[in-house]
C-alpha cells in the first residue's frame, strides 16, 4: 500500500475517471469511492475501488482509518441544471449534505487537503466576460447554488479547522483521453459535444439548438470548452500546491475562448464526415448568451498550461471515444441478437 494515497469520490464518472488515470500516471496511490448511481465501474482505470455512498459515515471513517489518505478530490455531484430545478431537494441533499458528511469525517480523521470540483454556474448571469474569479457569485439554479454553498462552507472549514482547499470552477468540460479508453458516458446525455457526436454515430436523428436569436455573431450561445485531461492536470497542480503549503484558493478553468453552437456543429461535421442535422428549438430558461473564463490566475499561480486549446482537437478526441463506444454497442447488440436466435431455434 502506498504511503500517501488520494481519495477520489465520484471517481467512476466522466471527469473522475480521467482524474484517477492522471493520479496513477503521476505515481499516486488512489482509492475511489463511488455509489455508481451515475458512474461506470468499467471506466475506472485502476487503483482501489470501494462501492459506497458519501452519506455512509461509518464507511468514510473506515476508509480514512484503513488507508493513508492525505487528500480528497470531490467529483461526486449531480450536475444537470434542468433536473436541479425540478428536484432541488435532491441536489442539496447530494451536493451539499453529503459533502458535509465527507468534510466532517475528514476533520475527525485529520485529513487536511481537499480539492473541490465546482462550476461556472456559481456566477449566474455574467455581468462581464471573460469572467474572473472576483466576479460576483449569484447562481440562478439549484445546481449552481448547491456548489456555491459548498464553496462558502470550505471557507469556514479553512478558518475553523485549518482544512485547506482548492476550488476549481469548470466551464464546459469536453473531450476524451487520447487513448480512447476513457470518455464521456452520461445517461441521459445533456452536453452539446457528445449529443452532436451521437448524431454522427447514428444514435440520434438530430441535435437541437436551443435558441438562435442571442446577441452573438451567429445568434447561438457562446461557450468556453476545456479538455478533460487539462482539467485533470489542473487538479494535480492544485494538489501539489496544497501539499507544498499554499493557502486555500479558487480558480477558473477554461480556454478563455468562446465557440458558438453553430461552430461546434460545423466542426463536428468536418471532423466526422457526417451531415449532423440540426433543429432549432426555443431558448432554455437560464442560458446566458456568453460564458467565457478568464483563467489567467490558474496559469500564473499553478503554472497550468492547457494542452488542448483548439476546439477541433477536443472534438477529435471525443469522436475517437464515441466511435469506439458506438462500435462496442453495435457488437453487443449483434451478439445479443445472435444469442436470441439460438435460443429460438
Amino acid at each position: 500500500m502506498e504511503n500517501n494515497m488520494i481519495l477520489v469520490v465520484g471517481g467512476a464518472g466522466y471527469i473522475g475517471s480521467h482524474m484517477v488515470q492522471a493520479l496513477l500516471a503521476a505515481g499516486h496511490g488512489v482509492v475511489t469511492l463511488d455509489n455508481l448511481s451515475r458512474g461506470h465501474r468499467d471506466l475506472l482505470p485502476g487503483g482501489e475501488f470501494i462501492e459506497g455512498d458519501l452519506a455512509d459515515r461509518v464507511l468514510l471513517d473506515q476508509i480514512f482509518s484503513h488507508y493513508p489518505i492525505v487528500a480528497v478530490m470531490h467529483f461526486a455531484a449531480c450536475s444537470l441544471v434542468g433536473e436541479s430545478v425540478m428536484k432541488p431537494l435532491d441536489y442539496y441533499r447530494n451536493n451539499v449534505s453529503k459533502t458535509v458528511d465527507l468534510l466532517d469525517s475528514m476533520v475527525r480523521n485529520g485529513i487536511k487537503y481537499f480539492i473541490f470540483s465546482s462550476t461556472a454556474a456559481v456566477y449566474g448571469d455574467p455581468q462581464e466576460t471573460p469572467i474572473r474569479e472576483t466576479h460576483p457569485c449569484n447562481p440562478v439554479n439549484p445546481y449552481g447554488a448547491s456548489k456555491y454553498a459548498v464553496e462558502r462552507l470550505l471557507d469556514h472549514c479553512d478558518r475553523a479547522y485549518a482544512l485547506r482547499s482548492v476550488t476549481l470552477r469548470y466551464f464546459n468540460a469536453a473531450g476524451a483521453d487520447v487513448s480512447a479508453e476513457l470518455g464521456e458516458r452520461h445517461h441521459p446525455e445533456t452536453h452539446l459535444i457528445p449529443l452532436v457526436l451521437q448524431v454522427a454515430s447514428g444514435q440520434r436523428s438530430n441535435v437541437e439548438i436551443y435558441g438562435c436569436d442571442y446577441p452573438t455573431p451567429d445568434g447561438t450561445c457562446l461557450r468556453d470548452y476545456i479538455h478533460v485531461n487539462d482539467l485533470a492536470h489542473a487538479h494535480l497542480l492544485a494538489l501539489q500546491s496544497l501539499i507544498s503549503g499554499a493557502p486555500s484558493a479558487v480558480y477558473n478553468l477554461g480556454n478563455s475562448r468562446g465557440y458558438s453552437v453553430h461552430e461546434v456543429i460545423e466542426l463536428a461535421r468536418r471532423i466526422t464526415g457526417h451531415p449532423i442535422p440540426a433543429k432549432v428549438s426555443a431558448r432554455r430558461s437560464g442560458d446566458p448568451a456568453v460564458l467565457i473564463a478568464a483563467s489567467d490566475k490558474a496559469r500564473a499561480e499553478l503554472g497550468w498550461r492547457p494542452r488542448f486549446e483548439r476546439l477541433e482537437d477536443i472534438i477529435r478526441t471525443a469522436w475517437a471515444w464515441h466511435e469506439k463506444e458506438a462500435g462496442a454497442a453495435g457488437r453487443k447488440a449483434a451478439s445479443d441478437s445472435g444469442l436470441l436466435d439460438r435460443r429460438i431455434t
